[in-house]
């Protein structure tokens, strides 16, 4: 048709029509007319390699430069960004046309293709069933997930199957310490109640990181030891390659969607304690691994069976109890029932918890306190404490409360603590003090801190200060009357009867 281009496909059929046709049949089946057939005929090239490059429309803007300037600049440092050059350009050659940067950008990119360095190329794996396991840490503080009220700054100890994709994710308070590693990963393994041939982890640099060379070493062999248990080869990617962990790392923003995802869903962010936003996660992956419960089928078999008991996943340290009421563990100082002072404790440290230990016997659980990291950070020590630890020396001694280095830390929640502040600020100190201690050995006596709680909110909302007696006397225990009862022995000689009645049963 007149006006339309003749296409390579056109040429080709009418050169394959030509070899037993005559030229007016072959155009005219090939869709064009007999002269463009004599055209053809005298050319064989086909329309695309006839067809003449079209040149530049304007002057080139770097031309003045490109060879000399640029092209040396790029070839001493092939990493160098357009925008730097340009700054660079620009720099040197103040009249410069600022409008070329993506004519600049463009052009450095072709150059980098054809004359750049050669770069990364990531090979894609296939994982067979039963071969591979890895973990990794994920940043959740995203999520804005808050404990009664307090941000909830936080990590995620993440598991992963290669294969099937089962996973396991748990709550971190602390950083990528190879505490969490150990507890998380066999967590991991017996809720899977199986374990890989090999694991994988990424190069623990953040769990060593402020260790001297002995300790890293230390801790490298303990976390081979931790896989040899449970059978498995341990390996790591390369330091700063995280797309060698990508079976996991991809999966990261999978897992911490899905986890926003159930908090609208759920309406809320906030949870009134720890446990309830541990079994919040812990239902979410497991809703996951739901739909992957075939490919696990598949993978099962060829998983390796664990041993018959878990390893270490902590670390121990030996401490002693001051006269101050407990003992300092890693710039943390944490309170103890006071009849252990001067005795040894052996603690084991969790990622959560620390357990305490009087030779063999155990003797308490306490919550891990963490000082802050860093150089330039220069706090006090930091105070686990637990009122009722002291409470019984504080009532002999109630002053002590008014400069008490972790009187703020002694409150057990928030109502104590306003309270406090309530009764400072209208009572001479020494009624303070005295009225605050009674307050807490109320509350540890009568096991009633959370209605105490509630009653000095209350009390405080309408400007009323707490009374003591008045308090003890609400939560005072009821009084009953036990009733009397009255009993009556039998005769003994209504045993003789009934041993006469046994003996002629059993004669008959």
């Amino acid at each position: 048709m007149p006006g339309n281009h003749v296409t390579d496909q056109q040429v080709r059929l009418y050169m394959d029509l030509r070899r037993t046709h005559t030229r007016e049949a072959a155009a005219a089946r090939a869709g064009f007319s007999t002269t463009t057939g004599a055209r053809i005929d005298a050319d064989p090239r086909l329309p695309s390699q006839a067809r003449t490059p079209r040149g530049r429309r304007r002057p080139d803007p770097l031309a003045a430069i490109w060879d000399s300037e640029i092209i040396p600049l790029l070839e001493a440092a092939p990493g160098l960004r357009p925008i730097s050059i340009m700054g660079e350009m620009l720099r040197r050659h103040p009249e410069f046309p600022v409008a070329t940067r993506r004519t600049l950008e463009r052009r450095v990119r072709t150059w980098q293709a054809l004359h750049g360095p050669e770069r990364e190329v990531i090979f894609r794996q296939e994982h067979p069933p039963g071969r591979q396991g890895l973990s990794d840490f994920t940043d959740a503080t995203s999520l804005s997930v808050t404990i009664a009220g307090v941000p909830l700054a936080h990590r995620l100890y993440h598991f992963r199957l290669a294969f099937s994709g089962w996973q396991h994710a748990e709550v971190v308070l602390g950083g990528e310490s190879f505490v969490a590693l150990a507890e998380g990963l066999q967590n991991a393994l017996w809720a899977l109640g199986a374990a890989p041939h090999e694991h994988r982890s990424d190069s623990l640099s953040a769990a060593f990181r402020n260790l001297d060379r002995q300790a890293a070493e230390d801790q490298t062999q303990r976390y081979e030891g931790l896989c040899a248990h449970y059978g498995m080869t341990a390996t790591r990617n390369n330091v700063g390659i995280a797309h060698e962990n990508g079976a996991i790392e991809a999966s990261h923003g999978h897992l911490k969607q899905a986890l926003a995802q159930a908090l609208l869903l759920r309406g809320s962010t906030e949870f009134a304690d720890l446990p309830l936003y541990r079994r919040f996660v812990a239902e979410v992956v497991g809703r996951a691994n739901a739909a992957r419960r075939r490919a696990l089928e598949i993978e099962r078999p060829l998983l390796k069976s664990l041993p018959p008991r878990r390893t270490t996943d902590f670390e121990e340290d030996l401490v002693t109890v001051t006269r101050s009421g407990g003992f300092l563990l890693r710039r943390v100082f944490y309170t103890v029932p006071s009849r252990l002072i001067g005795h040894r404790l052996r603690v084991r440290i969790y990622d959560g918890r620390i357990e305490c230990f009087l030779g063999s016997e155990p003797v308490l659980t306490l919550p891990r306190g963490r000082a802050p990291q860093g150089r330039a950070i220069r706090v006090r020590t930091v105070h686990v404490v637990d009122y009722r630890h002291v409470i019984h020396a504080l009532r002999r001694k109630p002053q002590a409360l008014l400069n008490l280095v972790y009187r703020d830390q002694l409150f057990p929640r928030a109502e104590f603590r306003n309270a406090w502040d309530a009764l400072i600020a209208s009572e001479p100190p020494r009624n303070a003090c005295r009225i605050m201690v009674r307050l807490l050995a109320l509350a540890h006596e009568r096991c009633c801190e959370a209605e105490l709680a509630v009653e000095l909110e209350a009390l405080l909302a309408r400007g009323r200060l707490p009374q003591p007696e008045t308090l003890e006397a609400r939560f005072a225990p009821t009084s009953t009357t036990s009733p009397q009862v009255t009993v009556t022995l039998p005769a003994v000689t209504a045993y003789d009867a009934l041993l006469r009645t046994d003996a002629k049963e059993i004669s008959a």
